[in-house]
């Protein structure tokens, strides 16, 4: 009786791993087989999310700086030299903001595709603001409607021609640029690899729709923050604020790795005496001391605003989060 058992249950047991063996074969079908993908480097953390959103299902970039680390003058470890060395594609702002790279990239990813993204078909550029002060600024004049409440100014569209050692290299912090910068993300790799160019594209379109989805979300949760006026660390959130029509009153330092000059502080802090600013934001990647000193006996709060998430998790979600933080941040700190 038992070997009969097993005689008969043979072919059962056969016919089951047959099945199996058939359900495999249809779920490897189902799942789209990607080309090998080239080694793609991306320098910080919002232009490495939107890059591992374009690849996604493809290949993983890889971050150069991480941490604390800030891209203004950036020196490079050894680490951080073969990473480069190896690259097939590089993807960096430009050489205005990450002067530390550009000799690397020029000799040691010489052979690798470079694209840089202050140069990308779409990307709006402003020049730097001159001063501590911004009193003179109307962000609210010229140009027209963008349907969320936005305004596109005239002069904008000059500074594309302008000198980059003039702009203000902070161009991520613009939703619409992050659109402008995935489809040129896309491109370049659809370029360098031909074999996953129909899965770049496509991953880029699902990226922008994303994006422009998160531009609504921010303009509406930071509407309640117009006119409210405040002081930054260091000038970086330009093109973060002329896109939700912030007032911000000025910054520290234009350049935070240089001390700013004591006429400087003397202006700021009597700005914050007499309450032309309610709140002073540091950065995390930086000495707060200054922003300590500035308002000390004053009533203005200190916040915390971050251009490059310098501690959010690495991904494709960094972007968004890093957006909303900055907004989340700023509403903490000026709501009152």
């Amino acid at each position: 009786m038992i070997g009969l058992s097993i005689r008969n249950a043979a072919p059962a047991a056969g016919s089951a791993f047959a099945a199996l063996a058939v359900a495999a074969v249809t779920v490897a079908a189902a799942v789209p087989a990607y080309a090998e993908a080239p080694r793609v480097v991306a320098t910080i953390k919002p232009v490495h999310a939107l890059t591992a959103s374009v690849m996604a299902g493809v290949g993983e970039p890889a971050l150069l700086t991480r941490g604390a680390m800030s891209p203004h003058g950036l020196s490079l470890k050894p680490s951080q030299a073969r990473m480069l060395e190896r690259a097939g594609v590089v993807i960096w702002i430009g050489p205005t903001l990450e002067t530390g790279v550009v000799k690397a990239v020029k000799n040691l990813a010489g052979k690798a595709v470079s694209l840089s993204l202050q140069d990308a078909s779409g990307v709006r550029l402003h020049k730097l603001r001159e001063g501590g002060l911004w009193e003179g600024h109307d962000h609210d004049h010229g140009g027209h409607d963008d349907g969320h409440g936005h305004k596109d100014r005239d002069d904008d569209r000059k500074d594309h021609d302008a000198d980059r050692a003039d702009i203000d290299a902070h161009i991520w912090l613009d939703p619409q640029n992050a659109i402008a910068m995935t489809r040129a993300i896309a491109e370049a790799l659809a370029r360098a690899d031909a074999a996953n160019a129909a899965a770049y594209r496509a991953n880029a379109t699902a990226t922008v729709a994303r994006l422009k989805a998160l531009d609504a979300e921010i303009a509406k949760a930071l509407r309640p923050l117009r006119g409210k006026r405040y002081i930054v660390f260091h000038d970086a959130y330009q093109y973060f604020e002329k896109r939700y029509r912030l007032t911000p009153a000025g910054s520290i330092t234009l350049d935070p790795h240089r001390a700013p000059s004591p006429r400087r502080l003397y202006e700021i802090r009597t700005h914050i005496l007499e309450r032309k600013a309610s709140c002073v934001f540091r950065e995390p990647q930086f000495e707060p001391k200054i922003v300590n000193v500035l308002v000390r006996g004053t009533s203005a709060k200190v916040g915390t605003l971050d251009p490059v998430g310098a501690d959010l998790p690495a991904g494709t979600g960094a972007y968004a989060a890093l957006l909303r933080r900055l907004a989340a941040n700023l509403r903490t700190c000026l709501a009152g």
